[in-house]
């Protein structure tokens, strides 16, 4: 069986054993045991809500180094449109697209022209009255993989489009390839990322068997050369004008961005996990059975807002706000594009998602009915305190520890405290019948004498 990747790692060397992350994971993924945080990697979803909360930067996202492009001929940057956000005073857009090329890149397609064909995509799929109601997004992968781990119950509920990511990977390379008469194994699509979980979603797809995007570069790791050579005032070389995407594509950034770019009054857009968790369960709960959209983003205010961005995510959500004001009416996409991209491009999905039943006690229901009977008489008995000094996440995530064998009642510092309080009254009880050794032992004739008494007392 494969290995599934995560991007979200820990180093147990920075890690103090804080309970910051435990409490803030949203699918109950971490641990502290002896010391130190533990990651369960088959709940982990890779939001990075542990990246943002850590003090001492323990948790870390893995992504690939910018030297990684070299693995091949021909190099493509797909920047995301969050990274737009992140320079102060830019004039346009284009300076940013110019400026990877200077980094080393032979072309550059914008991941937002692939969120245009994603938005044409989704407005064909929602035609479908058999779908379920509420449509969700798919194009954030925290939350899809989140859906299969708590809302399996939703997964029907999915849109079955690939992500922009994806879409401008295949629109990417089939144009490079066709405009320069290259083999398309020799070309390189690399993601411009401000997540973990596209990192992620690379190594492991959604949807699709194989990804089209060949690695990830963090915005953190590319924003210090990025600079560097936008800066240097030679970035024209001649080259085309390389921005195509419109402000619906680069709108995509922020929250909301997709809803609206749908044309739909009946869409409810939600950033930031916890958040979106409450609304899933509403929907799980048959609440929002009228709503025609839902649009949940794993961070707050969208990919303006992910971990591995540089600018602060509101500074960053109104540069772009101004970026947009600022561009120029670009021609919508043609029906004869339409068609096109989706006579060359897989833009739905062909593998089905399934449920990731990590948090189900046993496979046995007989032996499940059992366990869930045990964690219940256990959690009753906890203190109810969810303070996190177990180690768990809450007093019923220790509980459910507790029966999967994972840990103890004594690992609670409640259960703990009153487990040594009733050991030293034990104690004190037990040191009461014991002799102390201070009284005084007999001597002989005082022995002699008290056996005569007692057989004078006997005798008569």
């Amino acid at each position: 069986m494969q290995t599934y990747y995560h991007s979200v790692t820990l180093d147990k060397e920075k890690c103090m054993g804080c309970t910051n992350c435990i409490k803030r994971c949203p699918t109950e993924a971490i641990r502290v045991r002896d010391g130190k945080a533990h990651i369960i990697a088959e709940r982990c979803i890779d939001c990075g809500e542990c990246i943002r909360v850590c003090p001492y930067h323990a948790k870390v996202a893995v992504t690939d180094p910018l030297t990684s492009i070299n693995r091949f001929k021909y190099k493509i940057a797909l920047p995301a449109p969050s990274l737009y956000g992140q320079f102060k005073k830019l004039a346009s857009i284009e300076k940013v697209l110019q400026g990877l090329l200077a980094l080393g890149f032979d072309y550059v397609f914008e991941v937002a022209r692939g969120a245009e064909f994603a938005t044409e995509f989704i407005k064909y799929r929602m035609k479908d009255q058999h779908l379920e109601r509420p449509i969700i997004s798919s194009a954030c992968p925290a939350i899809v993989r989140l859906i299969q781990v708590r809302f399996p119950e939703l997964i029907p509920n999915l849109i079955d489009v690939e992500s922009p990511m994806e879409i401008a990977a295949q629109m990417a390379k089939n144009e490079f390839s066709k405009k320069y008469g290259v083999d398309k194994k020799d070309i390189g699509a690399f993601f411009i990322t401000p997540c973990a979980a596209k990192m992620t979603s690379i190594r492991n797809p959604i949807g699709i068997y194989k990804s089209s995007v060949d690695g990830a570069i963090s915005i953190l790791d590319i924003y210090g050369p990025l600079s560097t050579v936008m800066g240097n005032g030679s970035l024209s070389n001649g080259q085309e004008f390389l921005q195509k995407a419109t402000a619906v594509g680069v709108g995509w950034a922020k929250s909301g961005g997709e809803g609206r770019s749908l044309d739909i009054d009946n869409y409810l857009a939600v950033d930031g996990i916890i958040n979106v968790i409450k609304v899933l369960e509403e929907i799980e709960n048959g609440k929002l059975y009228d709503l025609d959209f839902f649009e949940g983003l794993a961070c707050i205010g969208g990919c303006l807002g992910g971990p591995l961005v540089f600018e602060n995510n509101f500074v960053a959500q109104n540069r772009l706000k101004k970026l947009i004001a600022k561009m120029e009416p670009h021609e919508l996409i043609s029906s004869d594009e339409i068609e096109q991209a989706i006579n060359q491009c897989e833009w739905k999905w062909n593998k089905e998602i399934l449920p990731k039943p990590v948090m189900k006690l046993d496979d046995d229901i007989f032996s499940a009915i059992k366990k869930m009977e045990e964690l219940e008489r256990i959690y009753a008995d906890l203190p109810g305190l969810d303070c996190g000094s177990c180690g768990a996440h809450s007093c019923r995530t220790l509980a459910e520890d507790i029966v999967r064998g994972h840990a103890s009642e004594l690992d609670c510092i409640i259960k703990f405290r009153e487990k040594v309080r009733i050991l030293a009254q034990e104690m004190i009880e037990l040191s009461d019948h014991i002799p102390t050794g201070k009284e005084r032992k007999p001597n002989d004739k005082e022995e002699k004498d008290e056996n005569k008494r007692n057989y004078q007392k006997y005798t008569r």
